[in-house]
Parts: C-alpha cells; structure tokens; sequence
C-alpha cells in the first residue's frame, strides 16, 4: 500500500476527522461547510447511498440549499424513509407501505365494529335479564337469568354475527358456463 494512501485512512479514521457517510460515498474531502454532514453522519452510509442512488446527488443537494435550515432534516429523513421503500421495493415504493397499511386500517374498523356490536347485544341480553330479575319471584328470576346469561355467554358462529357482510347470494353470482 502506498505510504500516502496510508496517512489518508489514518486521519480518516482519527476521531473528529471522519468524513460524513456523503463525502465517504462520493469520495471527496468533507469540509466543515459540507452540507450533507448534519444529516448523515460517517456512521450511516447505507442511509446516503439509497438517497444517492434514488434521487442524486445534483437533486438533493438543490432541495437542501431551498429549504431553511430548520426544515432540513425533516427532508433528508423523508428522503432517506422514501429511498429505503424504493429500494426494498422498486416499484411502489412508499405507496405500497401506505396501501398495506390502508388495508391493516379497514380489517382493524371491521373487528372493531363486529365487537361493538358484540358488546351493544351483550349489553341487551344483561338489561333483559336483570329487568325479568326484577320482574319475577326470587326463585324464578334466579333460574331465567342464569338461562338469560347462558344464552348471551354462548358464541355464535359468524353467519349469526355478521350477516350484513355477507349480502351475495347464489342469485346473484353470475353464472358459469361449462366447456362443451
């Protein structure tokens, strides 16, 4: 190896003299004006190798010199979070994170209401129960609740639960032909 090569990755790896995870990938000298050193630091160099590979460097360092200082790592990190989904996945990239998302969205809404209902008829069968308690003898109101409370207790299938989901029927599906 060559002398000079040596004293270079020497004071490359001093501390305090690290290039940013930018000037290492680009292979340049990092100055203390480098733009992209607050935002990805020498630790980092996956993180500025996917935004240099999405989007370029001439690119982002244009919207860096736009942007006030302040509102500047809110970009790089959307940037970099945008690189990665384009990276992992070519050709939908952060839409489709957003869309599997979207669609863990509408399941979870669709639990939820299946088990508000559950708990609004729950709450029904309790209030007729105690109501026939109130109504009817010691003895008797202890046999018709615990028969109420059985009734409630027990599950039932998913026909019974949801039936407002499940509106096609055999009249409705379109009918098949049969190869001759």
């Amino acid at each position: 190896m060559h002398p000079y090569r040596r004293l270079r990755m020497a004071m490359a790896s001093a501390p305090g003299t690290s290039a940013c995870a930018a000037c290492r990938v680009l292979r340049r000298k990092c100055t203390a004006q480098c733009l992209f050193a607050p935002y990805f630091p020498p630790d980092q160099p996956q993180k500025f190798a996917h935004v240099h590979k999405v989007f370029g460097v001439a690119n982002v360092t244009k919207m860096l010199h736009e942007l006030p200082p302040p509102h500047r790592e809110d970009c790089v990190n959307s940037l970099a979070y945008e690189a990665d989904a384009r990276v992992q996945d070519p050709v939908y990239g952060c839409v489709g994170a957003i869309s599997v998302l979207q669609q863990q969205v509408a399941h979870l809404q669709a639990q939820l209401a299946l088990a508000t209902s559950e708990i609004a008829r729950l709450r029904e069968t309790f209030a007729i129960a105690a109501a026939a308690a109130a109504s009817t003898s010691t003895a008797n109101a202890a046999a018709a609740s615990g028969a109420l409370l059985m009734a409630a207790l027990q599950p039932r299938s998913p026909s019974q639960t949801d039936m407002t989901t499940n509106t096609t029927t055999t009249s409705q599906q379109p009918a098949t032909s049969r190869p001759a």
